[in-house]
């Protein structure tokens, strides 16, 4: 008696698609692991930059399967240091997108994009801003990533584009674990109180991220192509740090209020950059939780 044959893209015969992750070893891609080891619904394939670069068009055919999900979560995300690595920014954030995108059309895989709220200016009234909403990126990590939603809409119609912001992890470099870091080493730290966005815990988003590609895997045509998602609420980083500052059990004053031009900085970033979930709970995906609730969970798991 022989089996029955695995299709395409189904590694485990579940009849859901193989979920492919890029920049599975970054911030993103540790926790989409965490999250889908936790509840395991499809086969996932993560691998990091030295398993695959993504600007390799040859690399890519070679991994992409017909019938995969690809979430893209690799991008070059030094912001400062784009604004004169320029070519750098542009390879990661627009070409290797390109490539993604082309092969994903090209096998009949279905694409996941990871974009960022830097492809917005500040709004003349601060509202937050819907996925159609005119973008106009204020440094080069903005345009590079800009131009890489560009190229994935071209190339693959039918890929997703999801936009995130302030994304922490709390445990290595992002600035939660760098407030934790200062309040163990200085009496007072200094954090601009006049930008405002969405902070986003990467086990939030990465539950979200695959919450979607389960809604694609089962094959459902009326997801919208750009889509928000970070925790719910806003705040500016002053905020964000008094949070962390009052969840270790610190003294939150210790914490104070300067400009943004108190800390000048290469590339400029968005004064306002709070993403509407409206369109992903119209699509019928699951909100995510408000920042602070996420922010508690973060730092009581790594304590």
């Amino acid at each position: 008696m022989t089996s029955a044959p695995v299709p395409a893209g189904d590694l485990d015969g579940s009849g859901l698609p193989r979920l492919l992750v890029t920049g599975g070893n970054g911030q993103l891609g540790r926790a989409i692991r965490a999250v889908a080891g936790a509840a395991p619904a499809t086969a996932v394939v993560s691998l990091g930059h030295a398993d695959l670069d993504i600007t390799d068009e040859a690399a890519v055919s070679s991994v992409v399967r017909p019938g995969d999900i690809v979430l893209n979560a690799a991008a070059y995300t030094a912001v400062d240091a784009a604004e004169s690595d320029v070519a750098a920014a542009f390879a990661g954030n627009e070409t290797g997108p390109a490539v993604l995108a082309a092969v994903c059309a090209g096998t009949g895989a279905r694409l996941i994009h990871l974009s960022t709220d830097y492809v917005f200016a500040a709004p003349a009234q601060p509202r937050p801003f819907e996925p159609g909403d005119p973008t106009g990126p204020e440094s080069v990590y903005g345009r590079s990533k800009l131009a890489g939603e560009r190229a994935v809409r071209k190339l693959a119609p039918d890929a997703h584009i999801v936009r995130t912001a302030w994304v922490y992890t709390g445990d290595r470099g992002d600035f939660v674990a760098t407030m934790r870091r200062l309040e163990r080493e200085r009496d007072t730290v200094d954090v601009v109180d006049d930008q405002i966005g969405s902070p986003t815990y990467a086990v939030d988003l990465a539950a979200g991220l695959l919450e979607l590609a389960g809604r694609i895997g089962r094959g459902d045509g009326t997801l919208p192509p750009v889509l928000h998602l970070t925790n719910a609420g806003r705040a500016s980083w002053f905020e964000l740090a008094r949070a962390v500052f009052a969840a270790v059990g610190a003294d939150v004053d210790r914490v104070r209020p300067c400009s943004t031009a108190a800390f000048p900085r290469p590339a400029r970033r968005p004064a306002y950059s709070v993403l509407s979930d409206r369109v992903w709970i119209e699509a019928g995906l699951t909100p995510l939780r408000h920042w602070r609730t996420a922010l508690t969970a973060a730092l009581a798991g790594i304590r």
